[in-house]
């Protein structure tokens, strides 16, 4: 085991066929061997820098604003809301030593079968962030369409959705290595694009530009939409993209890169949004964000053109992201297909739910629904993940998270580990419960939100904080002894053989 744990690490350059930038990889949600495991921490971490610093993380911030808060609330939400991505530090830490995907690793936790679900639940998540980027891929195209002179009814709108999502389809299809490469490309000059807009907004963005703010109510709500759109959110892809790092990566430096790489880029591009609301009218409507900067007259016409372009470039990529990991979870579902089929499955699913979304009117309620949905199940997953992960003493047995039958030392009874399912349903009525969702949920679903009602019927939202801790505190006490028996066998299989 020593002797495949040292050996020489292969560079970004030097990559074998499987995974080479700009060839199509040909892993998945399989085991990657030691001899493949070309990345560092560094290599995932620019990265994550380069699908931080974009375009939906401003519009995000100035929805913030919409709110109702004020430039000093909107900036503490930020700061602790994007403190989450020491979740997905957390959770990028189980690949490098279990090779595989985040759905993958999952099938210890819940069973090959009992898996099977959970990922479902992801494959939709992603999905609809897929749905999300070329929703607004599609407006920044129209908007540059009507500025050159002309005009952009449904039929062009569908044209472009046809077109965005075949372009969008290129770096997932190539894989992992490629994408590397190309976020950590896209990263500077999205920087320098966002320090320009930064200069035109300084003159003119005001922290008053909301008197009074929002009550304490609102202000958890704000934070739950912030935390589930930043580090929460990404807490099921993490370790899709840290598997290429070898089992010996310090999980310090791991964490430390995902981190620093994701939390600053996200605070300062969600506090450029929200300080371009307070002078741009209309900028917090998710719908109307890039129309509204192309009608205001402060910052320049040109400008705002080579923002748009850059926009473009910079949701396609990080796009690109979704639908990789919609791609490998659809594998670990169990449907039979090789990565880069799924995602080309994947991209005609999106085509049509964009197509839905670009001629609807209501696509910014549905967004808010769709991060309450998100919310439900992931918080209660997260909670479990990584109590499983810490019983086993933080690791698994790669060969044996491969199998899916009844040879699988993780099958447990009939594909399913009970105890997860049963914390998984009871996290999600919890969080359900605290749930401040923009759609009608009755009084005893909704019971915690209720009890904390403002005068004007809008209660506080405690939902990830619930369904992380009641779902780890529910897998704790059911799976305790069961896993920690479980773990001691890994330990003694892992003694006996090499990790691969």
């Amino acid at each position: 085991m020593t002797t495949a744990l040292t050996r020489d690490v292969p560079s970004l350059g030097d990559l074998p066929e499987s995974d080479e930038p700009f060839h199509v990889e040909t892993h998945g949600v399989d085991y990657i061997s030691l001899g493949e495991r070309w990345a560092k921490p560094s290599d995932v971490g620019w990265m994550w820098a380069g699908a931080s610093v974009q375009v939906e993380y401003f519009i995000y911030g100035a929805i913030l604003m919409s709110f109702g808060f004020t430039f000093w609330q909107a900036l503490s939400i930020i700061v602790i809301g994007n403190l989450s991505y020491l979740l997905l530090g957390l959770s990028s830490l189980q690949g490098p030593q279990a090779g595989t995907t985040v759905f993958g690793t999952n099938r210890a936790a819940y069973g090959p079968n009992g898996s099977r679900g959970i990922a479902f639940f992801n494959w939709i998540t992603q999905l609809g962030f897929e749905v999300e980027g070329i929703f607004l891929i599609v407006l920044a195209g129209a908007v540059l369409t009507e500025k050159a002179g002309f005009g952009v009814g449904d039929p062009t709108k569908i044209v472009f959705v046809i077109v965005a999502v075949a372009i969008q389809g290129v770096l997932p299809f190539l894989g992992h290595a490629t994408m590397v490469k190309v976020l950590r490309w896209l990263a500077i000059p999205f920087l320098v694009i966002f320090a320009i807009l930064l200069g035109f907004a300084v003159p003119h963005a005001t922290t008053t530009a909301v008197a009074h703010g929002a009550d304490w109510q609102t202000y958890m709500e704000g934070l739950a939409f912030t935390i589930t759109l930043s580090g929460l959110g990404w807490t099921e892809c993490g370790n899709d993209y840290s598997r290429y790092c070898r089992p010996n990566a310090k999980k310090s430096s791991i964490v430390g890169w995902v981190f620093v790489a994701t939390a600053i880029p996200e605070i300062l591009v969600m506090l450029l949004g929200a300080a371009v609301y307070t002078f741009v009218k209309g900028a917090g409507v998710t719908g109307s964000t890039f129309k509204a900067l192309s009608q205001q007259s402060i910052i320049p016409s040109w400008f705002v053109v080579l923002f748009l372009v850059f926009a473009i470039l910079q949701i396609f990529a990080i796009n690109g992201l979704d639908l990789y990991s919609s791609g490998v979870t659809l594998q670990a579902m169990g449907v039979p297909v090789k990565r880069y089929v799924a995602v080309v499955i994947d991209c005609l699913i999106v085509l049509g739910f964009t197509i839905f979304a670009v001629l609807s009117t209501s696509f910014s309620s549905y967004l808010k629904d769709f991060v309450d949905v998100v919310i439900v199940w992931i918080a209660p997953w997260f909670g479990i993940y990584m109590v499983d992960w810490i019983l086993r003493r933080f690791k698994y047995v790669p060969a044996q998270l491969q199998r899916t039958g009844r040879d699988s030392l993780y099958y447990r009874s009939g594909g399913f580990f009970w105890p997860a399912i049963v914390a998984q349903v009871v996290g999600m009525f919890a969080a359900i419960s605290a749930l401040s969702a923009t759609f009608h949920l009755p009084t005893w679903l909704n019971e915690v939100t209720y009890a904390t009602r403002d005068p004007h019927g809008y209660g506080a939202d405690f939902s990830i904080y619930l369904g992380i801790g009641v779902a780890a505190i529910v897998y704790l006490v059911l799976a305790f002894s069961s896993v920690r028996k479980q773990a001691a066998e890994q330990e003694r299989i892992l003694a006996a053989g090499p990790l691969e």
